[in-house]
């Protein structure tokens, strides 16, 4: 099997393993007696580690990729098997209020912390096995790998969650270590160990901080979006919670299609420089959140969401690998950890932005994420082709 058919099985199983955890998350919690402050916590907590630890895992792989995706694997895994057993001590009695709370919090920081070595160590893995022409098409495998775990693992946490609420938990922590088995027989290390430091990039660098710049406002759009839909879809079509968990949880899984659709078909196969990715994919998410303000009935707000799922599928690829082919060949770890880092900032502070303003008008956010998208496409038009200055 090629390196490549590896890495994307491995991204999937990860990310399967982490998307399980969606629809149970909020039950579970109520199950354990927490707020739902506290579980926005989790997810804030668990993006700022990667926020912060995702540049130090990416600069790691310089001396060699295999052993920081092995261990960011096997960091998810640890901490979602902690996770598991203080929620069952929680459930029995034995942890209650706000032990119970920062032990949870705490394994969420760790599976941060160590979990944040894989992707970046992914992206510099494709950066190692593609020439410039097929860094954009490598990029987006990852994308779509990405995409599928994120469509079939909420289906599978609903399905474990029959069995129990913490049955999906522990399946997440099983599969990591298979993951990490299957990592350790099957994928090649694909670079020499370095001689001397890794270079510290900085953000700021001309290079790369548009890009990042860019890369923070599709994170930051899209999360918005994604931590408000399901009260917007209830309350503009005024569903009730069993319809909106069955009508929103149906959208989803086409906005999910749509971008595994996207990259893992149409980017591969057109092959086009980054910065077309760009100006294709930013039109298109604009319009999805145009028809999410417009759209009155349910097939008018599911195309909305479909199309900003399909632009940010063009769009976010096309960001990586522009990203990658500005870099030097030392430093593909290193910007690979400052795209991670930059997009992990938009998914601690999207779920603020997003319900922040939703609780002043509902349309707030969409009307919110298109402007920062028009910003973006601005950005955008204003960028050279990767290896070339702004003009």
């Amino acid at each position: 099997m090629p390196p490549l058919a590896i890495l994307f099985l491995t991204l999937f199983n990860s990310i399967l393993g982490l998307s399980i955890l969606f629809p149970i998350l909020g039950p579970l919690a109520r199950e354990l007696g927490l707020s739902e402050v506290q579980v926005g916590l989790f997810s804030t907590g668990y993006a700022l580690m990667q926020f912060v630890f995702s540049p130090y895992w990416g600069r790691r792989s310089e001396g060699g990729r295999k052993p920081v995706l092995l261990l960011g694997i096997l960091g998810f895994g640890l901490s979602f098997g902690l996770f598991g057993l203080f929620a069952t001590l929680g459930e029995r009695g034995l942890l209650k209020g706000s032990l119970l709370f920062l032990l949870l919090l705490l394994t969420r920081l760790l599976g941060g912390v160590l979990s944040s070595a894989t992707l970046p160590t992914a992206q510099a893995y494709v950066a190692d096995l593609t020439g410039r022409e097929s860094r954009t098409g490598g990029m987006a495998l990852l994308g779509a790998a990405f995409g599928l775990g994120v469509v079939f693992g909420p289906a599978l946490g609903a399905l474990l969650s029959r069995y129990g609420l913490l049955v999906p938990v522990y399946f997440s922590a099983g599969l990591a270590f298979l993951n990490a088995l299957f990592v350790l027989r099957f994928l090649p290390e694909s670079r020499a160990r370095g001689e001397g430091p890794p270079p510290r990039l900085s953000p700021l660098d001309p290079r790369f901080f548009p890009l990042l710049a860019l890369g923070f406002i599709l994170s930051l759009s899209s999360v918005a979006l994604e931590q408000t839909v399901a009260f917007y879809f209830q309350d503009r079509l005024g569903l009730s919670a069993t319809e909106t968990a069955r009508k929103v949880g149906l959208a989803l899984v086409f906005y999910g299609l749509a971008a595994v659709l996207v990259q893992g078909g149409l980017v591969r196969r057109l092959k086009v420089p980054p910065r077309t990715l760009f100006l294709l994919g930013l039109p298109v998410a604009l319009l999805g959140y145009l028809g999410l303000l417009l759209g009155r009935g349910y097939l008018a707000l599911t195309l909305g969401l479909v199309l900003q799922g399909a632009g940010q599928a063009l769009a976010t690829p096309g960001v990586t690998a522009a990203l990658s082919l500005s870099a030097g060949e030392g430093e593909q770890g290193g910007v690979a950890g400052l795209n991670s880092s930059a997009q992990a900032l938009g998914r601690m502070l999207g779920p603020l932005l997003g319900t922040g303003l939703y609780q002043l008008s509902p349309s707030l956010p969409y009307l919110a994420s298109a402007l920062l998208t028009l910003l973006g496409l601005l950005l955008a038009l204003r960028l050279k082709e990767p290896g070339r200055s702004p003009g």
